[in-house]
Order: structure tokens, then sequence, then C-alpha cells
């Protein structure tokens, strides 16, 4: 059984990200978004496969095309890791801030 790509290597190319955000709004059929980029179909199509693979778009098949459609859900693993992150950043600034407070305050009673 092959592993399942992850979330986070759909996000980490910049055209997967456009391919994401271009069928968010609305499914758009491969061809319809191969002639959104300045690369072959068969380049497209991978990096749909991809998307497919990690979770974040689905195909479904109407008639002889095939629409891309979204599923964004996967992406609430990286907005809760983005958020676990940015507080720790945000006590660890709050800490330096602290300390060069207290490097001032001393400098300053000299």
């Amino acid at each position: 059984m092959k592993a399942r790509r992850d979330v986070y290597q759909a996000i980490a190319d910049p055209t997967r990200r456009e391919i994401i955000n271009l069928i968010a709004a609305q499914p758009y059929n491969v061809n319809s978004i191969a002639e959104k980029f300045d690369m072959t179909r068969q380049a497209v199509s991978l990096h749909v496969k991809i998307l497919v693979d990690c979770g974040l778009i689905t195909i479904k098949q109407n008639g002889r095309d095939r629409f891309c459609e979204a599923q964004l859900d996967q992406l609430n693993e990286v907005s809760g890791w983005i958020e676990q992150s940015r507080k720790l950043w945000v006590r660890r600034f709050e800490k330096l801030d602290k300390y060069l407070e207290e490097v001032k305050t001393k400098s300053d009673e000299k």
C-alpha cells in the first residue's frame, strides 16, 4: 500500500497553492486548470494528482470531463499547526521583551 501524501507536501509548491485557490471558488475541469498555467497539461495533471493524493481535491467525472473540486477541510491541520507555532513565538518574544526591558532598566539605574 502506497503511503498517502500529507497536506504539507501539497501546499509546499506555489503551483499547487494556485490550483487550490483557483478551484476553491468553483470546480474546474483539468483542461481549464491547465490553460491557466504556463506549463504542459501533463505537469498540471501531476500537480492535480498530488492534490488528490493529499485529499485537498476530488475529481468527479461528468461525461468526458473530469472536474476538480476543493476539499479544504484538510487545511485545518495546517491552520492548527500554524496557530500552535504562533503562540509559541509570541511567548518567546514576550520573554525577550521582558528581558530587554530589565536590561534597559538596569542600564538606566547606573
